[in-house]
C-alpha cells in the first residue's frame, strides 16, 4: 500500500509552507505530499519548487491561476486517485490544522472519510476572534438543521479513503469555493458512507490572513439552501448510481445547445427559487399529469418512446406501467436519466432521424420540447416519430400554449433577473419558437405530420401549464374519433 498522501492547497502562504513542510516531514510515518499552488504572486511556487528539489516525496502541481479553493480539493482529490493513492488527507497551510493530528485521523481504520472535528471539544476554537468563530458556529448550525449532517462539514481538515469512496461521487460536486467542504461531504453522506469525527483543538490563525471573503459567505448560503430544496424536492440528483452506458453516436448535430445547457445542470448556486418551483412542478403535478395520460392511452407493457427525455425526473413511476426507452440528443442527459431510471433504456439521438426501426414502438411522448422548433421543422419531426410509430400507434404531446403558466413565469422570471437584479441577457433554456395559439393550431399542425387529434386538454390538472395533446397514427378518413376536448381548453 502507499503513504498517505497529504494535500494542502496554497495561495500566497510563502511565509508558512517551509514551516508546515518540516514539520509534516518530521511526524514518526511515512507519508508523500503534494502541494497545488495557484500561481501566487508572493512566490510561493518557487518556494515549493525548492522543497520538492530537496525531498523526493513532496508533489508541486501549478495552477495558472486563482481558481477557488474548492477546485482545488477536486483537482487534488483526482491527482490523489490517479496516481493511486488509498488515503488522502487534506488540510490547509495557515497552521489552523495541526500537523500531529494526522497521527490520530490515519490510525481510524473502519471509516470512509475520517473528519477533524472544532465540534467534539470543548474551547476548541478557544483563541479565534468573535467573527470567525460566529462565521463558524453558524455554518455547523446551517448544515445540521438543513442537511441533517451533526458533522463538521464546513472544515477541510480530513481523510479520504479512495480506495472506499468511488471517484464518481466527486462529480457530483460542483462548488469551486469554501462551499465545496460541505457539499462533499452531504454526498458522501447522502450515498451511505461511514463518516467519523476525531476530535481537533484549533489554535488561531499563526501566520498570514483569512481568505474567505463576504461575497464567498453569500455563495455558501445560497448553496446551502439549494442544496436544502433539491434535498426535499429532487433527491435524486445526490445520487451515485451505477455507471450508465450511452452508445454516444459522435456524429449527432445539437444546434440548439442541449449538450451544454445539460452539462451545466449541477447544483445552481443562483437560481434557488426558480430550482425549487420548477422541481416542485415536475414532482407534484407534471409527473402525476404524465402518470394519467399515459395509464389512460397506453396498455401496460406497451414499448414508449420518451423523445427529447431531459433528466427524465417525470419517468420514475410510469416506467412500472410502460417499458419506456429515453432518447436524447444530450449525452449528459441520458446520463442524468439512466441514473433516475435505471429500469429503462437510453438511447442517444435525434428527434428528425430516431435510429430505431419502422413501426417498433407503440407510442411517443414528449414535454416541453415541440416549443424550440419553428413549424417545418416540427412536420419533419412528426413525419420520423410517424415512421417509427406501429400502425395503431400514438403519441402524447405536452405543448405550452401562448398564455400557459410556465411560460408567464419563465417570463416573469426573466423580467426580474434583468430588471430588478441587472442581469443581462438572461437565458433560461434554448428559445421557445413556437408555442400553442389554439386548438385549430395544434390540429393544422398534426394533420399536416399525418396525425389525428382525439383528445386535447388545457386546464387545471397542471395548473395550466401544458396544452396536452393525443394524437393517433391513422388518416383523417380512418380516424375512430373525432378531435374532442378534454375538460377545459384553449
Amino acid at each position: 500500500m502507499k503513504n498517505p498522501l497529504v494535500f494542502v492547497p496554497t495561495y500566497n502562504e510563502s511565509e508558512n509552507v517551509r514551516t508546515l513542510c518540516a514539520q509534516l516531514l518530521d511526524l514518526n510515518t511515512d507519508l508523500d505530499i503534494l502541494f497545488m499552488d495557484d500561481n501566487s504572486p508572493d512566490g510561493t511556487g518557487k518556494v515549493l519548487e525548492e522543497l520538492s528539489s530537496q525531498h523526493p516525496n513532496v508533489k508541486v502541481v501549478h495552477r495558472p491561476g486563482k481558481l477557488g479553493v474548492g477546485s482545488a480539493h477536486f483537482d487534488g482529490i483526482q491527482w490523489a486517485y490517479a496516481n493511486g493513492y488509498q488515503r488522502l488527507i487534506t488540510m490547509d497551510c495557515d497552521f489552523t490544522h495541526p500537523p500531529h493530528y494526522i497521527l490520530d485521523i490515519i490510525k481510524v481504520e473502519n471509516a470512509d472519510i475520517v473528519v477533524g472535528s472544532r465540534y467534539l471539544k470543548e474551547k476548541s476554537l478557544r483563541g479565534w476572534n468573535l467573527l470567525r468563530k460566529t462565521l463558524t458556529r453558524t455554518g455547523h448550525f446551517l448544515t445540521k438543521t438543513l442537511l441533517g449532517m451533526d458533522y463538521d462539514a464546513t472544515g477541510g481538515f480530513r481523510m479520504y479513503r479512495l480506495d472506499r469512496l468511488p471517484r464518481g461521487l466527486f462529480s457530483l460536486v460542483g462548488s469551486k469555493g469554501y462551499s465545496f467542504f460541505f457539499e462533499s461531504l452531504y454526498v458522501i453522506h447522502f450515498n451511505k458512507f461511514l463518516i467519523c469525527e476525531i476530535p481537533i483543538s484549533l489554535p488561531p490563525r499563526t501566520y498570514g490572513h483569512s481568505k474567505m471573503t463576504l461575497a464567498e459567505v453569500k455563495r455558501s448560503v445560497k448553496l446551502l439552501f439549494s442544496i436544502f430544496m433539491n434535498q426535499l424536492l429532487y433527491p435524486e440528483r445526490f445520487l451515485l448510481a451505477g455507471g450508465v452506458d450511452v452508445a454516444v453516436n459522435p456524429a449527432l448535430n445539437d444546434p440548439q445547445g442541449w449538450e451544454e445547457y445539460w452539462k451545466a445542470q449541477k447544483i445552481s448556486t443562483g437560481g434557488i427559487v426558480y430550482d425549487s418551483i420548477a422541481a416542485f412542478y415536475r414532482k407534484f403535478i407534471i409527473k402525476r399529469t404524465l402518470n394519467y395520460f399515459v395509464r389512460k392511452y397506453f396498455t401496460k407493457g406497451s414499448r414508449i418512446l420518451h423523445a427529447g427525455c431531459g433528466s427524465g425526473q417525470v419517468d420514475t413511476d410510469i416506467s412500472k406501467h410502460v417499458s419506456i426507452t429515453g432518447m436524447d440528443i444530450s449525452v449528459n442527459a441520458l446520463r442524468y436519466y439512466g441514473k433516475l431510471n435505471q429500469n429503462c433504456a437510453t438511447l442517444h439521438g435525434s428527434i428528425f432521424s430516431i435510429p430505431l426501426p419502422d413501426r417498433s414502438v407503440d407510442g411517443i411522448y414528449n414535454l416541453g420540447v415541440m416549443e424550440h422548433f419553428t413549424e417545418k421543422e416540427i412536420s419533419e419531426i412528426f413525419s420520423e416519430f410517424k415512421r417509427v410509430l406501429k400502425d395503431d400507434g400514438r403519441m402524447i404531446i405536452f405543448w405550452p400554449p401562448e398564455f400557459g403558466a410556465s411560460v408567464i413565469f419563465l417570463k416573469g422570471v426573466k423580467w426580474g433577473l434583468e430588471n430588478i437584479f441587472g442581469k443581462k441577457g438572461v437565458k433560461i433554456h434554448p428559445d421557445e419558437i413556437t408555442r400553442v395559439q389554439s386548438k385549430e393550431h395544434v390540429a393544422r399542425l398534426f394533420q399536416k405530420g399525418g396525425f389525428m387529434v382525439t383528445k386535447y386538454y388545457f386546464g387545471p390538472m397542471d395548473f395550466f401549464t401544458y396544452s396536452v395533446i393525443i394524437a393517433d397514427k391513422h388518416s383523417l378518413s380512418t380516424a375512430k374519433e373525432p378531435l374532442v376536448a378534454l375538460g377545459p381548453t384553449v
